[in-house]
């Protein structure tokens, strides 16, 4: 990718212009740019990403975002719709996630996406803790997501990594148990993991808590709004929401299949309490009585009343049909990886799967995919390919062209088993590039990714 797409087809703004253009102009471009980019997903070969793909829903979206995209959430006397969309969005999560039969007064957080709902979780157990642990630490798989990781490095909590049967690609609970000492204060289980779509044991997790005293957050980030639905349908999908005994949080984002603009996610508390302590007071500032229940000050209200609008607008059937779909045609591009010897899948996934290959290097599958338009996310230790099935896969057509191209792929890959590959394992990008596994690399990279952003080009 160019450090500046679009460079040769429009001005490169190095300062700001002193006249601005026309809004017909600029809307002309930006529908431009979206139409060139849109049809990278519009196929169902990209792995994740566009969870709904459906425009007709996006437009119905943008128009609830339009009425509040000018209100800032902080001014809840000038727009009490704010408190309304945000306290309905929370209390239908916590009931599609097992809340009804709690004993205690379940509580939610929105958030700005699943590292912040993460975030506020690690932050939350710190805080519950602050009074009797001074280094506070956390267990979790190492399958489970690097936020936790950059949260327990933002706040002061040490991330303990239990390792995964390599198997089941679940955590190794006797490792778990071994594992925790007077200073932790929480486990973590994924539901799913993103690496693999694997389900941590969260029962067993869950006694584990209650014997340890110390809290359990699910990951739900990804299964929280399509693994209900699977349970509902039928499908071998053990418990994982906060109906477990032991799990006192979970996460699960609006903005993925919950079909919602991205910029949403909710973090579930079991009760209120744990969600307080991570509150933030300061009331002798000169600019008033200063109170925040997230890291987020100003928000914009157009991104609540849009969750809202699509969850409302698709009720549980909407939701069940779509994750139906979502799963079948999972099983259907499952059994096309299970076709060929060659391939492998990891554990037993559901809606989500990756594979590797024993016997040569996986990539030379996704080098051979990527000439046929598939954009797959790349994975190492092992090597492995990963598709997170959403709607887009679901269309007429597209599971037909996964078996045909897979086939052939496998092919080539068996052909070039003594190459290089040429693609790698890059999380957030397309599995493209050099392969290399070391620290050089990834500084590389992130050095490249802020030139690019900070960088004018001459």
């Amino acid at each position: 990718m160019a450090s500046f797409p679009y460079a040769d087809d429009y001005p490169v703004h190095r300062t700001l212009p002193e006249r601005g253009e026309s809004r017909a102009e600029i809307l002309a471009m930006m529908a431009d740019l979206a139409s060139r980019e849109d049809p990278t997903w519009e196929t169902g070969q990209c792995s994740g990403t566009m969870y709904c793909g459906d425009h007709e829903h996006y437009d119905f979206l943008n128009q609830a975002f339009s009425h509040f995209s000018h209100v800032n959430t902080l001014q809840r006397d000038m727009c009490p719709s704010a408190t309304k969309f945000e306290a309905e969005i929370i209390a239908m999560t916590l009931d599609l996630l097992g809340a009804g039969g709690l004993t205690g007064t379940p509580a939610g957080l929105i958030t700005s996406g699943g590292s912040a709902s993460i975030a506020h979780a690690v932050l939350a157990y710190r805080e519950q803790n602050a009074g009797s642990i001074d280094r506070p630490n956390m267990i979790k798989p190492e399958t489970a997501h690097p936020a936790f990781d950059k949260a327990g490095h933002l706040f002061g909590v040490e991330m303990r990594i239990a390792p995964v049967d390599p198997q089941s690609a679940q955590v190794d609970l006797s490792w778990v148990r071994d594992h925790v000492d007077a200073n932790t204060v929480a486990l973590i289980g994924s539901a799913c993991n993103y690496g693999y779509g694997t389900i941590d044991p969260i029962t067993e997790l869950g006694e584990l808590a209650l014997e340890l005293e110390v809290g359990l957050h699910v990951d739900g980030c990804l299964g929280g709004f399509i693994l209900p639905f699977g349970r509902e349908l039928g499908y071998d999908i053990a418990p994982f929401d906060l109906s477990v005994p032991g799990v006192t949080t979970m996460s699960a984002d609006t903005h993925k299949y919950g079909y919602a603009l991205k910029g949403t996610s909710v973090l579930c508390f079991a009760d209120r309490a744990l969600r307080n302590s991570q509150y933030f007071y300061l009331p002798d500032w000169s600019g008033g009585k200063y109170c925040s229940p997230g890291m987020d000050g100003s928000r914009s209200g157009g991104l609540l009343a849009a969750t809202w609008a699509a969850m409302v607008q698709l009720g549980r059937s909407g939701y069940r049909d779509y994750a139906h779909q979502i799963f079948e045609t999972a099983a259907a591009m499952r059994e096309a990886v299970r076709s060929h010897d060659e391939l492998r899948i990891i554990g037993s996934p559901s809606f989500l799967f990756s594979f590797t290959a024993p016997d040569f290097d996986v990539y030379h599958v996704n080098d051979f995919l990527r000439t046929r338009g598939w954009r797959l996310n790349g994975q190492q230790y092992p090597n492995a390919l990963h598709m997170a099935v959403t709607r887009p896969q679901t269309r007429p057509g597209v599971v037909e062209r996964w078996a045909t191209d897979l086939a052939d792929a496998v092919d080539y890959a068996v052909a070039h088993a003594g190459d290089a590959a040429q693609s790698g394992a890059i999380y957030g990008g397309v599995a493209g590039g050099p392969t290399a596994e070391t620290d050089d690399l990834i500084k590389f990279f992130m050095a490249d990714m802020m030139d690019q952003q900070q960088s004018i080009p001459d």
